[in-house]
């Protein structure tokens, strides 16, 4: 068999990707409108315009992933005109005043925005079923007091059980105490008194599965339509209902400036890795001064800490300083969350 002969003819030229030259000059999109990111699924992202049009967009792709969360200003370019099936396209994001985040994972320390741009942390707790745990408490308290967002505190269930006692020593931090029944006859007033705190805001709600959020958004946003679920009598944890972020307005006619309410999925894993320890620290007003006085590189878990002496003046344990020492420690030592752990 004779060797085959190759000519020219064998030879493959690959075309050019492209036929016009690449440019750095980028549009400078003067004819972008502001928007509100009130959702964001599966690459698609739902705004609100200031003419209250709800609009789908998509992100430009310099923006990169996880570039856009829920209560981001935005800049649209292309159809903003919210017809069905249009697509317009985000190109850019305003800064953020500031933002919630948590770490995913504690070893890598990696950092996800879960909202922006917030006025109200609201943290949701039920007094039983499932019970209220402090450790996810103050990791929430410690991101509101470190992006300066207002904490609340919310208590669902006061019907059911009576107020834990670890849920005073709040208000000396001057975290606002609110309460809700499961009554029918109560929760009217309950529903409009919170109503009324948030109006005019933007606020978020968090917390453990199962506590009430979303029976909540639904009795502050009537027709919003979120799933309910219920809590595992085995495990004692609550079933995930809401599935991403999403904002909703309080005020019936769309308008932003009515406030608005963003519901997001049941947590049970708030991470603090990606905070610095003396940032948290400096979110315990009532210890950051003491721990000031430590010597350097302190822990704060040795018998030399200042705090010991904080905690128990004259040798004798004050329980609520003790505690308030032992949230603490239990932050900066385990900075990561799961709800399975005793607290």
């Amino acid at each position: 068999m004779s060797k085959r002969v190759y000519d020219e003819s064998d030879a493959r030229i690959r075309p050019a990707r492209s036929t016009r030259p690449r440019t750095k000059d980028r549009p400078s999109h003067d004819d972008a409108i502001t928007a509100l990111v009130t959702t964001v699924d599966r690459g698609r992202t739902t705004c609100i315009t200031d003419d209250h049009l709800i609009v789908t967009a998509m992100k430009s792709r310099e923006l990169g992933p996880k570039s856009v969360v829920v209560g981001d200003i935005v800049s649209l370019v292309g159809d903003v005109s919210g017809s069905e099936g249009t697509l317009a396209r985000i190109v850019s994001v305003n800064p953020r005043r500031n933002s919630l985040s948590r770490t995913v994972d504690d070893a890598a320390k990696i950092e996800r925005t879960i909202v922006a741009n917030i006025d109200y942390l609201v943290i949701v707790a039920s007094t039983t079923n499932p019970e209220p745990r402090r450790g996810l408490i103050d990791r929430f308290l410690v991101c509101a007091f470190h992006e300066g967002i207002a904490p609340v505190l919310l208590i669902t269930k006061t019907d059911l059980a009576p107020l834990p006692e670890f849920i005073e020593e709040y208000k000396a931090l001057g975290v606002q105490i609110v309460t809700t029944s499961s009554k029918t006859s109560d929760r009217e007033a309950d529903v409009a008194k919170i109503h009324a705190l948030l109006a005019k805001k933007t606020s978020v709600l968090v917390g453990h599965s199962g506590v009430g959020k979303s029976t909540l958004i639904n009795d502050l946003v009537p027709h919003s339509g979120r799933i309910t679920g219920d809590v595992n009598d085995v495990t004692g944890r609550g079933r995930h209902t809401s599935s991403s972020a999403i904002a909703l307005p309080l005020s019936p006619d769309l308008d932003p400036a009515g406030g608005w309410a963003i519901d997001t999925p049941g947590i049970r894993a708030f991470g603090l890795a990606h905070l610095d320890p003396n940032k948290i620290i400096a979110s315990f007003s009532d210890l950051s001064e003491v721990a000031a006085t430590c010597m350097p590189n302190c822990s704060h878990s040795e018998e030399s800490c200042r705090l010991n002496e904080w905690a128990a003046p004259g040798g004798t344990a004050d329980v609520a300083k003790t505690r308030r020492l032992q949230s603490l420690r239990s932050l900066l030592e385990i900075k990561d969350f799961d709800s399975s752990l005793p607290e």
